[in-house]
C-alpha cells in the first residue's frame, strides 16, 4: 500500500464521519448571494485539491513542492487570487477568523516544510486542517 493512501485514508474517514444530517445541522447558516456561494464553493474545492497535492508531495518526500503549493494556493499570498477581501464582508466574524487562521497556518506550514523535516511539516499541516474543521463545524452556506 502506498504512503499516500495510508495518509489520505484516515483523513478522509475523519471527514466523512463528522458529516451531519441536514435536519440535525446546528451549524450557523451563512446566507451568501448565489454568485458568492459558487465562488466560495469553488475556493473550498481548490483548497481540498491543494491539501491532497500537499499530502502526496509529503508522502514522496518532496517538501519544497508541498511548501510551494501551500503558500501559493492556501497561504497568505493566495488571498488575492481567492477574492478574500470581497468574500469577507459576507462572513460572520468567527468564520473570517477561521479562514484567516487557515491561511496563516498554510504560510507557517510552507516555512516548516522548507526546513526539510517531514514530521514537523505534518504537524504544521494539522494546523491547516484544524482551521478547516473548525470553520466547517461551525458554519454552512446551504
Amino acid at each position: 500500500m502506498s504512503k499516500g493512501i495510508l495518509i489520505i485514508a484516515p483523513i478522509f474517514l475523519a471527514l466523512i464521519s463528522s458529516i451531519s444530517i441536514a435536519d440535525d445541522d446546528s451549524r450557523q447558516f451563512v446566507k451568501l448571494p448565489e454568485m458568492m456561494q459558487k465562488h466560495m464553493m469553488s475556493n473550498m474545492r481548490d483548497h481540498l485539491v491543494s491539501i491532497n497535492k500537499i499530502l502526496i508531495n509529503l508522502a514522496n518526500d518532496q517538501l519544497d513542492q508541498a511548501a510551494e503549493i501551500a503558500e501559493s494556493r492556501l497561504g497568505m499570498s493566495s488571498l488575492k487570487s481567492h477574492g478574500a477581501s470581497h468574500m469577507a464582508k459576507f462572513m460572520p466574524e468567527g468564520m473570517q477568523q477561521a479562514g484567516t487562521a487557515m491561511h496563516r497556518a498554510a504560510s507557517r506550514f510552507a516555512l516548516k516544510a522548507q526546513e526539510g523535516e517531514v514530521l514537523p511539516a505534518y504537524n504544521a499541516l494539522s494546523e491547516i486542517t484544524s482551521a478547516c474543521v473548525a470553520c466547517h463545524s461551525g458554519y454552512r452556506t446551504r
